[in-house]
């Protein structure tokens, strides 16, 4: 059977394991606690509250800066002058826990959990359409990087409470940042909350946390001192990742690692974070820009945990690298 990341960027061959990966438990590492108990990493933050809502977040003065850099990857840009607004911005990204407050509230049902709606995939066979979401099961040595196949699976069942599917869940991982979001998702969140998700000037203006076109959201140091600032991809990818920042193939509590200059943390691996923005129509996959990279991106693939980095997240579903924080302005309006 044929399936795609997104279910309709990349197409590979899926065959019965996509299924039996299902039942999976998070692979070898560090392990996260329940939030009340996470060693060394920030207090969980607390579900938002619509009547105020911009309580707990980081107030940015905005202003002008430097965006983007000299391109690393086809989709980046050169550096040019932006201003924004000031604005309120999450300091973490979004929880399971606050998530989890959310859906409580209102009932909500995300779309990997509603499957795709026939009208708006006319193409897609039903068994294409049920619900489903992007699942990271890891290659074997040797996998052809040219073919995200196979390290990637659509796997039936995976959604926000059950990460890689039936039979795992979310069970002791309330400060983990939820996953298995699409941009509309997302976006219900934010607007419940009485927020918006950030434009990609305001969530790059945010990254860089006051430094002028340094490389990473921390500086120009991979390793500063030898201390790890993300959590992203050590070793080969997509076969071993050597977990040297604790994490090995996972997403990590938030808050475990340093905080920029704004006191934003994880503005840089971990899980990718939704923006408003639509990925300019030049040859590159639709979509709205994700940024930030996430604990699959290495040094030597993908490299996309620079303030500057930007691509397209899948236009239809969420995954299991993909997260997202809110901002909140004092002119905010209502936007489709």
């Amino acid at each position: 059977m044929h399936q795609t990341t997104g279910r309709v960027r990349l197409v590979w061959t899926v065959g019965v394991a996509a299924v039996t990966v299902c039942g999976l438990a998070w692979l070898p590492g560090r392990h996260a606690a329940p939030h009340a108990a996470v060693p060394g990493c920030a207090a969980a933050p607390e579900p938002p509250d619509p009547a105020h809502p911009a309580a707990g977040m980081a107030y940015l003065p905005g202003g002008a800066f430097q965006m983007g850099a000299a391109p690393l990857r086809d989709e980046e840009g050169p550096p040019h002058g932006v201003h924004v607004a000031p604005f309120w911005i999450d300091r973490t990204d979004v929880t399971n826990a606050q998530f989890a407050h959310f859906v409580a509230a209102t009932g909500y049902r995300t779309l990997a959990e509603r499957g795709l709606d026939e009208a708006h995939f006319p193409g897609l066979r039903p068994q294409d359409r049920v619900p489903a979401s992007l699942v990271f099961v890891g290659a074997a040595p040797g996998a052809d990087l040219h073919d995200p196949g196979a390290w990637w699976r659509i796997v039936p069942g995976a959604d926000w409470r059950h990460p890689k599917g039936p039979g795992s869940s979310i069970q002791g991982l309330d400060q983990l940042p939820v996953v298995h979001v699409a941009y509309e998702d997302a976006l219900a969140y934010a607007r419940w909350a009485g927020r918006d998700l950030p434009t990609e000037a305001e969530w790059e203006y945010a990254a860089r946390g006051g430094l002028t076109a340094a490389t990473y959201v921390w500086g120009d140091a991979p390793r500063p001192d030898g201390r790890m600032m993300a959590n992203t991809w050590q070793g080969h990818f997509p076969d071993q990742d050597l977990a040297e920042d604790g994490y090995r193939a996972q997403p990590s509590p938030v808050g475990c690692f340093p905080p920029n200059g704004f006191g934003l943390s994880d503005m840089a691996g971990n899980v990718w974070q939704w923006t408003r923005d639509m990925m300019p129509n030049d040859g590159v996959a639709p979509g709205h820009i994700i940024k930030g990279g996430s604990f699959l991106c290495s040094e030597h693939y993908c490299f996309r945990y620079r303030p500057a980095a930007r691509t397209a997240g899948p236009p239809d579903s969420g995954a299991s690298h993909i997260g997202f924080r809110t901002v909140f302005r004092q002119s905010d309006v209502a936007q489709d």
